[in-house]
């Protein structure tokens, strides 16, 4: 009974740890459905373990109706788990969760076959799925991983990495240099550049993405020009050109590029 209690105790502490709107333990209490979702589901699993399923099933049910967040009460899931917002959340029946991870609203942890066994994600201690991510099959994601929002992630994700994308990629640091770049670049034109990230599976976005390199890549001959040019003794007007502060890149941001980074 009293490990049970410590367990509440510390469900309702992460919610201040992870969710700054979080006034009062009343608060948390009363008003969070993914604390009850997570409470409920510590009796359902309990059932199911001790072979009562239909009526884990039953209570599983019962949360789902009131929280709307669906958990199997086959789901393992570790300490301090947190669902903020939590409506559209479905966790399948083999999934496991480690301690300390964080899920938002509209996650699936869900599966690819229809054959029994284990089909649904591992999410190792640590992680943070975003809103409407999909994690889908018998796939581990290591320590300390981050999903982005709407990610459809169909791989094994490493500890500490950070995935995007339909499907899921890893963002490592030159694809993360090179998208500063295309920002910069992109303000500097007066353009939107939220609309033209590379993590958008927009063939609209795709193109001004390369768009953007082009321009990055001509400047770079300007100056090359300019500068054979005045060694030659044909001297080029000075014109000022605003330069894009804080985002230097270094020349390996074009043989990045030329190998389809």
């Amino acid at each position: 009974m009293v490990k049970q209690i410590t367990r509440i105790k510390e469900d309702i502490s992460c919610v201040f740890d992870r969710d700054p709107a979080a006034q009062t333990v009343f608060e948390v209490i009363t008003a969070y459905p993914g604390f009850h979702a997570v409470l409920i589901h510590r009796l359902s699993h309990f059932l199911w373990r001790i072979g009562l399923r239909w009526l884990a099933r039953f209570i599983s049910h019962i949360a789902r109706w009131l929280t709307g967040i669906e958990i199997h009460p086959g789901a393992s899931i570790g300490r301090r788990f947190f669902i903020d917002h939590g409506m559209g959340v479905v966790i399948g029946e083999t999934a496991i969760i480690g301690d300390d991870c964080t899920l938002y609203h509209g996650v699936t942890l869900g599966g690819t076959t229809w054959n029994k066994g284990k089909r649904h994600p591992t999410l190792h201690d640590g992680v943070v799925i975003g809103a409407g991510a999909k994690v889908l099959g018998p796939i581990e994601i290591g320590e300390g991983a981050r999903v982005g929002s709407n990610s459809v992630v169909l791989k094994p994700v490493p500890a500490g990495a950070t995935v995007v994308g339909i499907p899921g990629h890893i963002i490592d640091a030159t694809a993360k240099k090179a998208a500063a770049k295309r920002e910069a670049i992109a303000t500097k034109m007066g353009f939107d550049a939220y609309g033209a990230t590379s993590d958008m599976p927009d063939p609209v976005a795709y193109a001004i993405n390369h768009m953007l390199d082009h321009i990055h890549l001509m400047d770079k001959q300007l100056e090359t020009m300019k500068q054979v040019l005045n060694e030659a003794g044909i001297q080029c007007p000075e014109q000022s050109i605003p330069e894009l502060d804080g985002c230097e890149i270094e020349d390996s941001y074009s043989k990045d590029q030329g190998n389809g980074i």
